[in-house]
């Protein structure tokens, strides 16, 4: 199928999020735990985490258009500069996608989605307790974006919790870590190892 640019703004709008969301692949599907300052607490999965560099630890994510009644995770890091990203696995990747509901603010999506908050040092934000694979971030800058209002959110890890069977040769095994990809609004996958091959060095490059 070919759409043009009028075909996908002719599109309805649900349809044309599942498609749009779909169209870069399978993303890493993780939640986003954070905490207000009256203490409620707050767990959004979230399908737009990314690795903005290694020095310092960064990472980014997308924060959609905040509203009256959403947006509790950005406003919540705004107030306390601290949040947490958790890694999604099998056995509650149903609850982790509930917790995109639009919840009111009294309603902790840890408690509604059968999650479990976690408290790890005195890092204030609370972490999921199912997930063996999290970080703790510390809130950097805030980068806006005029074209749809939404925003880029990056933070610095602080804490990093690995599982020690996920190393392999100085690499992440993702799919030991058992983590869990997302494509679209609604859709979830397993990841499978293919291949692992070296750094890549011009000499070295093979002819093909």
């Amino acid at each position: 199928m070919h759409y043009s640019k009028k075909d996908i703004e002719n599109l309805d709008r649900v349809t044309r999020l599942k498609i749009i969301n779909s169209v870069t692949g399978i993303k890493p599907a993780n939640l986003i735990g954070s905490i207000d300052s009256v203490g409620r607490t707050n767990v959004a999965i979230f399908s737009s985490v990314v690795h903005l560099g290694s020095n310092p630890a960064i990472l980014g994510f997308i924060s959609r258009p905040h509203t009256e009644d959403a947006g509790h995770t950005y406003s919540n890091i705004m107030e306390n500069e601290v949040y947490t990203i958790n890694h999604i696995h099998p056995e509650f990747v149903k609850n982790a996608h509930y917790t995109s509901g639009k919840f009111d603010q009294e309603i902790s999506e840890f408690d509604r989605c059968g999650l479990t908050e976690e408290y790890i040092k005195d890092f204030k934000a609370p972490f999921v307790k199912e997930s063996n694979f999290k970080m703790g971030l510390r809130f950097k800058e805030k980068i806006d974006i005029p074209l749809n209002g939404t925003v880029l959110i990056i933070g610095e890890i602080e804490e990093l919790i690995i599982p020690k069977n996920a190393f392999m040769d100085d690499d992440i095994d993702l799919q030991i870590s058992e983590a869990i990809g997302i494509s679209g609004l609604n859709t979830y996958y397993s990841l499978t190892k293919m291949e692992r091959y070296p750094y890549v060095r011009i000499p070295e490059v093979p002819e093909f």
